[in-house]
Order: structure tokens, then C-alpha cells, then sequence
């Protein structure tokens, strides 16, 4: 099977997960929403092309590994908001404030998580993978995307082009194998690593991996996060593989 590779290399990354109060806390992993986003910035849709990007999702297998781990860094941000204040919304509309006089004298705060200086692999197909658009639409589009591309939030450019390439491989992480044979980095000996649970078996798979759910596709029509998908987790001793 074909397998698109992704190379997410860059000083600051940001991995969203589930929002806890005032604290945006990150996954280790980057969420299958997170990726069909990404493809669907670098083709130029728009938020209101929520039927494709739907359908994108849907096709989407992705895994990851991390390659280098970084260090986990937590940000805090206030935001003084003032009644006048006005904001454009994703409809087209400006949006005011209301509240009394007491709304508005404390600032808005909140913590939210990033990784800096990490580095993490990421193996995806599409099934079916003839329908539009195909893996090859998609390297296109990492290669000369759109827009600008960006790692979880847009401060976060990655420092190096996402397109790694395209692989033959029977798994995800079969094509991770292959992946970080084209990565000239020192890396531990056993990496961390996320796959889908029902993938065909694979010799890479440790006997220790451990099954997590995860709430990481995005229901396009209500914008919200939704569902439920089962991954598997482990440490991987991947060869020192030839592409």
C-alpha cells in the first residue's frame, strides 16, 4: 500500500488535545482532525468545505512516531477585553461584546501546552485510496500548498518542508520504518510511536503496546470534536531500514 510520509520538525509544535478550563493541553500525537487539516489548508479549502473535509477524514490512517522528543513548555497569555472591542467571526460577521462594566475589568487568562524542539514522523494513507483527492493530490499540495502551513497553531512553521515522500509499505508502521531510514538523525534505540488498532500485523508491533481511545475527529458540520477511535501505543525498535 502507498503510504505518505510527513516530516513535522520545527522549534515550537502544538498537538491539541481536550481544553481543560483555562488549560490547552497537548497530545503526544498529533490527532487525525490535525492532519486532514493540514492537507486541506495546503489544497486551499475553505472552513465552509465541510463535506470535503469530512470525507478526507474518513479516508485518512495515519500513525506517528517521535523521532526526537523535546521538551514539554507551558505558556501563559492573559487578554484585556474592553465592551468596544469588536472581532470578525467565521461567518462573516462582526461580532460585539455585551456584559456590564464589571465584565471586562479582569483579563482573560489561560495556559496552554507546546513542545519545543521535538520532531515526529508521521505515515498516512487513504482507503479507498483511487478517490479524489488521492496521495499524490496530497504530496502535490504539501510541496506547493495553498497557503502557509503550520504545526498546531500559526506561530508554529515547521523549519523544513512537511513532504518526506511516498512509500510502498504493508503498514503504518512498516512506512515509519521506511521513513526514518531517510532521516539522518541519531535516535534511541526503541521510539515512541501511535498506530491505529486493527492494522494487518506487523514484526514492529511490541508485545507491551497498550490501547487508547481517543476523541481526535472533528465533526465538520458542528465544528466540534466528536466520536471515538481506538489507537494502539508502544515503544517501537525500529531498523535501520533501507527506502
Amino acid at each position: 500500500m502507498k503510504h505518505l510520509l510527513l516530516d513535522c520538525d520545527a522549534p515550537l509544535m502544538s498537538f491539541g488535545g481536550d481544553l481543560v478550563d483555562a488549560y490547552g493541553v497537548v497530545r503526544d500525537f498529533p490527532a487525525k482532525s490535525m492532519v486532514a487539516g493540514l492537507f486541506a489548508n495546503a489544497l486551499g479549502w475553505e472552513r465552509y468545505d465541510i463535506d470535503a473535509q469530512a470525507a478526507l477524514q474518513d479516508r485518512l490512517a495515519i500513525g506517528s512516531a517521535r523521532v526526537v522528543e523535546g521538551q514539554r513548555q507551558r505558556e501563559f497569555q492573559t487578554a484585556q477585553l474592553g465592551a468596544n472591542d469588536r472581532g470578525w467571526t467565521t461567518r462573516g460577521r462582526v461580532e460585539g461584546r455585551a456584559g456590564g462594566a464589571d465584565t471586562y475589568k479582569s483579563p482573560h487568562i489561560r495556559y496552554r501546552d507546546m513542545d519545543a524542539d521535538a520532531r515526529v514522523l508521521i505515515a498516512c494513507r487513504l482507503e479507498p485510496a483511487d478517490a479524489a483527492p488521492d496521495l499524490d493530490a496530497l504530496a502535490a499540495a504539501l510541496s506547493r500548498p495553498e497557503r502557509p502551513l503550520f504545526l498546531g497553531r500559526k506561530p508554529f512553521l515547521p523549519s523544513r518542508p512537511l513532504l518526506l515522500g511516498v512509500v510502498e509499505a504493508d503498514t503504518i508502521l512498516d512506512a515509519l520504518a521506511l521513513g526514518l531510514a531517510r532521516i539522518d538523525l541519531p535516535r534511541p534505540a526503541a521510539l515512541r510511536a501511535q498506530w491505529p488498532l486493527g492494522e494487518p500485523s506487523s514484526a514492529l508491533v511490541p508485545q507491551d503496546a497498550q490501547v487508547e481511545e481517543l476523541t481526535d475527529e472533528r465533526h465538520w458540520p458542528a465544528g466540534v470534536h466528536a466520536g471515538l477511535r481506538r489507537v494502539k501505543v508502544g515503544r517501537i525498535n525500529f531498523p535501520e531500514a533501507t527506502p
